[in-house]
């Protein structure tokens, strides 16, 4: 179900149909660097940076961004150059931007599988106007997709690309959860998984015999997995972790001194492991540089800092010492040639260039307008050349190369095996089948150009390979630099004579354990016991300290106290009788007792009356006394719950409307049948007397009582303690039911009120004197609103049971409120403004029921008889009945009372 919805909304995004002339701005359809061909592939690189709030796309990303994606094209020329790969086909690309958002690119991507729905029929979708829906453009089968960089877009667009069995190769993207077959099945890279890299800072930490190490990770799947396999394999090893942190995505200066300071307070930790993105190694390098921290730490991070210079830039002295991992890669020479001739002028298929071109220049296009700070900045020109200077080939352009020729290679081998080996695209060949591709890039195995064995294992892992660097002073040209100092492919190979220490020290530091634990925290012993020392774990925040190796549980409704030492109870919450949530309901319900008393009393006072008599005294009690105890019912609703109070909830509330409906219903039903029954016969209808009514109504409550309590006897009253948002400091006394239970029993209260409603509707043209059923109409037209509107609020709010309370005890007033309004203003109005219409008279007027004067045809004979007959009819069950009618002329809307 998950997978067809996804694929319902992509048809619904990806169809992209327009009415009539209506069509697309160009402004909408994404950028894309193209190269026309007969097989396509998809390509995702960051084009851009990620925007700040709101905005997508932030500045170019000359090296990540620019540089990656040439590098896709580039690849792709070599490929078609090469007559030994895929003979006859030319190879295409298709480029968009992610701006390092996976959901940016997962818009972009549906740029990809469009082609999927190239079958649908669009003559089927017609608009407003009459006109045939029209696709916004042609969509490119793509057999598929370079990227993408980050593993946070990668995983993204992998949910969606496996939908429509697109493999999918990156080039960057090293989360451990990208090896997951199950859900990853069309995902392979040419890069090794976070695992192999945590494997190899922990062989690195093991060889110089640091046993007590500090981590930092950024959030995220890359920083959050690496740490979580690091710290696996350390504490296998007998090496303890001193304290572990974590950046959140939104951090600041703020975070990054905290960060800091946390690290300096385990002061036997020297060693600190960074799992992070690069921006997070610069924050936690000018942290350390504003506290002065230089020498203090030594830094083993991972490919996140590698060998930019972003991190260590003006950060020298702090970043000295460092060991970092970086994937092991080698420069493409031909790339270089290839990049540095790259002008604007010729370059027109990637349309980002110029604005890389602007970038790296700091110059600005005389047709563009931009936001210039400095008021000298030059123009752009194609005569300006990209150097050395401002050029330094990225460390993922291999990687990137691998990935085509990955994607080409078993193409190549597909293409053999479909098309028998001859030239061009077969009609087997036409429409690339993913699953069978995906097969031949798991399969294929080969040696680059430069050198490197590329191929993948049964998660679609490429082995491997890193390059470890030591950033240290120059001697020589006393500038600061990376150095490689060793390698790790499945073992460590290290030359420590080449690496050089903080403060341009040659001995080893010391890294070892062990500090006391902080305020809530214990000691966490390694499995062989002290000789691997501990580390400190925070205990939850529901968790006292009960010795010093172990956090226990408080219990649910306890909590620990500040000194983390033992428990206390926490104060249940429920509703009071001073907060607004109860005061508003208590009133209504006051309100609704002091009217619903005064219609008692007047009615009793005024029982022999016409317009009483004429309502159904015995049924009109029973309404009200159904109004009377939904008012009553609010009080018990708001009362703390005990056994007791569950107890009367559940079944006062079901009661009260029973007791209102089953009394409407009966009434609508009797009115019913006597006019059914006056327009066939003059038959007197059975069950119409009070008796019978009392009777039929009865039953109907009685239908109510029994559910209430086989519901008791099922589900036993009494009180639960409900935690909102699975918060444990948060206590709330509740009756011991589920709220869908409490919906359940009031179906039938329901059932009464829709068939009420039916008997409403199909008595609303009955002769307007005896038309009581247009108010029990209104009466239940306006219920069912309330009802309507009672429901998703009540399940919407099940977190703020004050709001809950008070949204039921509302709608049951309302309801009442509802029927008392409808039903007995009108009659109220009489006996108490106008008592000379509170009389009977029994005269029939026979004027009334004469043929009027100069009628003479057969129809009109008819038609008058048929009127006259019903009218008498009528009036003989109303006198029977002991109803009030009348016939007087000026009375006739107004002194009959309804039934």
């Amino acid at each position: 179900m998950a997978d067809l919805r996804i694929q319902t909304s992509i048809v619904l995004l990806s169809i992209g149909l327009v009415c009539g002339d209506t069509l697309p701005s160009p402004a909408i359809i994404p950028k894309s660097a193209v190269i026309k061909g007969d097989i396509i592939l998809g390509g995702l690189f960051p084009i851009h940076q990620k925007g700040v709030d709101d905005v997508a796309c932030g500045i170019i990303n000359p090296d990540r961004g620019i540089q990656r994606a040439e590098a896709m094209l580039y690849t792709i020329d070599e490929i078609n150059r090469d007559q030994t790969i895929l003979p006859g086909i030319k190879l295409g690309a298709e480029i968009f931007d992610t701006c390092a958002r996976g959901t940016y690119a997962l818009e972009q991507s549906l740029e990809f599988i469009r082609a999927t729905f190239s079958s649908l029929d669009v003559s089927e979708f017609i608009c407003k106007d009459g006109s045939t829906a029209k696709a916004r453009s042609q969509p490119i089968a793509v057999a598929g997709v370079i990227g993408g960089s980050y593993s946070t877009v990668s995983i993204q667009v992998a949910n969606l690309l496996r939908l429509f069995k697109l493999p999918q190769i990156s080039y960057a993207s090293t989360s451990a959860a990208l090896s997951d077959k199950k859900r990853y099945d069309y995902f392979v890279r040419t890069v090794p998984p976070d695992t192999l890299q945590a494997k190899a800072i922990v062989d690195i930490v093991q060889h110089f015999n640091w046993t007590y190490v500090s981590t930092v990770a950024s959030e995220g799947e890359y920083g959050e997995s690496g740490i979580d396999y690091f710290q696996q394999e350390a504490r296998a090893r007998n090496i303890c972790i001193a304290t572990s942190l974590k950046i959140d995505r939104n951090s600041n200066d703020i975070t990054f001194d905290t960060i800091v300071s946390r690290l300096l307070q385990k002061s036997s930790a020297k060693v600190a492991i960074l799992f992070v993105r690069v921006e997070d190694a610069k924050g936690i390098l000018d942290a350390a540089k504003r506290r002065g921290v230089w020498g203090r730490f030594v830094w083993i991070a991972s490919d996140g800092w590698g060998r930019q210079d972003a991190p260590v830039k003006f950060n020298d002295k702090v970043a000295e010492g460092a060991l970092t991992i970086e994937l092991q890669s080698t420069a493409l020479p031909r790339f270089d040639q290839y990049f540095l001739a790259l002008q604007p002028d010729l370059n027109t298929r990637n349309p980002w260039f110029n604005e890389y071109w602007a970038r790296v220049h700091r110059c600005k296009w005389p047709s563009v307008e931009h936001p210039v700070t400095e008021p000298d900045v030059e123009f752009c020109t194609n005569e300006q050349k990209l150097s050395r200077s401002i050029y330094q080939q990225e460390s993922k352009v291999q990687f990137i190369y691998d990935a085509v020729y990955a994607f080409a290679l078993a193409l190549d081998a597909m293409h053999k095996d479909v098309c028998k080996g001859i030239p061009g695209q077969c009609d087997a060949f036409t429409k690339i089948n993913g699953e069978k591709l995906k097969e031949y890039i798991l399969n294929i195995t080969f040696t680059d150009a430069y050198g490197a064995l590329v191929e993948f294992d049964k998660s679609g892992d490429a082995l491997g390979r890193y390059s470890i660097m030591n950033y240290q002073l120059n001697r020589s040209t006393r500038n600061f630099e990376y150095r490689v100092v060793g390698s790790w492919t499945s073992y460590l190979q290290l030359d420590t004579d080449k690496i050089v220490w903080a403060g341009g020290y040659d001995l080893i530091p010391e890294s070892r354990c062990s500090q006391p634990c902080q305020h809530g925290e214990v000691k966490h012993v390694g499995e062989s016991g002290d000789t691997c020392c501990w580390i400190c774990i925070m205990c939850d925040d529901w968790e006292y300290v009960k010795d010093e190796f172990t956090c226990e549980d408080c219990g649910e409704g306890r909590w620990p106290f500040e000194d983390k030492k033992s428990c206390f109870d926490l104060p249940e919450q429920y509703m009071r009788w001073r907060t607004v949530f109860a005061i508003v309901p208590m009133c209504l319900s006051c309100v609704g007792i002091l009217v619903t008393s005064f219609v008692i009393i007047t009615f009793l006072l005024f029982n022999d009356t016409p317009i009483v008599m004429a309502s159904g005294r015995e049924l009109s009690y029973m309404l009200l006394s159904g109004c009377l105890f939904c008012y009553l019912i609010t009080f018990i609703l708001l009362a703390k719950p005990t056994l007791i109070t569950c107890a009367v909830q559940r079944f006062g509330v079901g009661f009260g409307f029973s007791l209102i409906y089953s009394s409407l219903l009966t009434k609508t039903n009797r009115i019913s049948r006597i006019f059914d029954s006056a327009r066939k016969s003059a038959k007197r209808p059975p069950f119409v007397s009070p008796k019978s009514q009392i009777i039929i109504t009865t039953i109907l409550i009685s239908i109510q009582v029994i559910f209430t309590i086989i519901w008791l006897v099922l589900e036993p009253p009494g009180t639960r303690k409900y935690f909102p948002y699975g918060k444990r400091d948060e206590v709330i006394l509740k009756c011991r039911t589920e709220d869908i239970s409490f919906l359940v029993s009031l179906i039938y209260n329901m059932l009464l009120i829709v068939i009420c409603t039916v008997y409403a509707v199909k008595t609303r043209k009955i002769p307007e004197n005896f038309n009581e059923s247009k108010f029990i109409g209104f009466s239940m037209y306006t219920t069912c609103i309330i009802w309507l509107a009672f429901v998703p609020i009540y399940f919407g709010t099940l977190n703020s049971f004050q709001i809950q309370i008070t949204t039921l005890c509302v709608s049951i007033s309302l309801s009442a409120t509802v029927a008392l309004v409808c039903l007995f203003t009108p009659k109220i109005y009489i006996i108490v403004f106008q008592p000379e219409k509170n009389v009977r008279k029994l005269t029939m007027n026979s004027a009334n029921y004469k043929k009027a004067p100069g009628s003479s045809s057969g129809t009109a004979n008819n038609h008058d008889y048929s009127t006259e007959r019903i009218k008498l009819s009528v009036h003989n069950y109303s006198h029977k009945m002991g109803l009030a009618t009348t016939t007087e002329t000026e009375t006739d809307k107004d002194s009959l009372a309804s039934l």
